[in-house]
């Protein structure tokens, strides 16, 4: 059992001495993306870089065991600096291999006990994430500065917080904040329902549970708002013209937001 151990410990050392990225070396303006999380939340790179952010990408998959091993690290870096709401962004990149409840299962087993990183599965669009930057292995991390360019695209090793700390270059020090995520979810524990799901392409009928104004925006799988409207009833049918597939539909009232995913068929 030592021997393997130790031939386990030599493997991810190994691989962590390697380059990680085909496609992107420090200093390449990086190519923007649009991905749509496990929970339906949409990230787009250049939204977050246009802030002044540094985002931080961590490409796995579940059935890899560097990645069970690291992802608790990515996660306490993730709620060590607010759960994205800080000058750090922190997304996990599925290899392609993986649909949302499996990457969900994942999470909920090698996540580790910190607030998790939003993770993109093939339902959320990954594979055109994966095709552009072509990781060596996994797992791989790289972070991206406010100006699109990659600032290092081989953070390695990656045992600590701290090491990925490392990555962070010279005159940037963000300082740790709490994370406040979720909030707007849980207020006066807004939600919605949405039927029939699957849908038949003939409309849709949404029912709020607490209704004030309300704003329905739809997405698809790429995170593109194809759909927007303003709900005047707190049970209405809409009707948005879907083609079949995977979309996210989010309502926005005086009491939260929240997102839900719907199938057509």
């Amino acid at each position: 059992m030592k021997n393997i151990a130790l031939l386990i410990s030599l493997f991810l050392t190994f691989q962590v001495s390697m380059a990680q990225l085909y496609n992107y070396e420090n200093g390449d303006t990086v190519n923007d993306f649009t991905v749509v999380d496990t929970q339906g939340i949409s990230h787009n790179l250049y939204n977050y870089t246009a802030q002044g952010k540094y985002v931080f990408i961590d490409f796995f998959y579940a059935n890899c065991g560097g990645c069970q091993v690291f992802m608790p690290v990515f996660n306490e870096f993730y709620d060590k600096y607010g759960c994205n709401e800080g000058d750090v962004v922190c997304i996990s990149i599925n290899s392609g291999v993986d649909k949302d409840a499996d990457v969900i299962a994942f999470e909920n087993t090698y996540g580790g006990a910190f607030n998790h990183a939003p993770a993109v599965s093939i339902d959320g669009g990954c594979e055109a994430v994966i095709t552009d930057f072509n990781p060596m292995y996994y797992p791989a991390k790289c972070v991206i500065g406010p100006d699109n360019t990659m600032i290092d695209s081989d953070i390695s090793p990656y045992d600590s917080v701290e090491d990925l700390e490392a990555a962070f270059p010279v005159g940037f020090d963000p300082q740790p904040m709490e994370c406040t995520i979720g909030t707007e979810e849980i207020v006066n524990d807004f939600d919605f329902s949405i039927y029939p799901n699957p849908a038949d392409g003939n409309g849709i009928t949404i029912q709020l549970n607490t209704f004030n104004t309300a704003t329905i925006c739809i997405f698809n799988i790429l995170g593109k708002e194809i759909f927007t409207h303003t709900l005047t009833k707190s049970i209405q049918k809409i009707y948005p013209n879907l083609n079949t597939g995977t979309f996210f539909i989010s309502v926005q009232t005086d009491f939260g937001k929240v997102t839900h995913k719907l199938i057509v068929k």
